[in-house]
């Protein structure tokens, strides 16, 4: 089993909390780190007939300015082709509503970002 540093052990918490957060939202998690050639997904989530792809982002320094800029256009990118891969191997969840959001962690403060961005044409 491979080491993990400081960020990814900070990584895993951040997404355990955002985790927990999803649901205390109301949100059934149905997948976490989904993994595609294109990149990664952090929490996939239905919220009622809406499909919610999450990124996380935990940091410890940092202003949250520079965490929302931490989820460029290209990082963005690689989510969306990693949602449709994940899409294409579950079609069950093809006809919803698909949403892309980003929940901040800094300092056991939580942000979550609800329609954060949407595919890019």
């Amino acid at each position: 089993m491979p080491k993990l540093n400081n960020s990814s052990l900070r990584g895993r918490g951040g997404e355990e909390q955002a985790a927990e957060a999803v649901k205390a939202a109301g949100m059934e998690i149905i997948a976490r780190n989904i993994r595609s050639k294109y990149g990664e997904i952090d929490i996939v989530a239905l919220e009622g007939e809406t499909i919610v792809f999450i990124e996380v982002k935990a940091w410890t320094s940092y202003s949250m300015e520079d965490l929302q800029y931490s989820v460029d256009l290209r990082k963005q990118k690689k989510i969306i082709k990693t949602a449709k891969y994940f899409l294409s191997e579950n079609r069950k969840y093809n006809k919803m509503t698909v949403r892309f959001d980003v929940i901040f962690i800094k300092n056991n403060s939580i942000t979550h970002l609800a329609s954060a961005f949407t595919e890019h044409v």
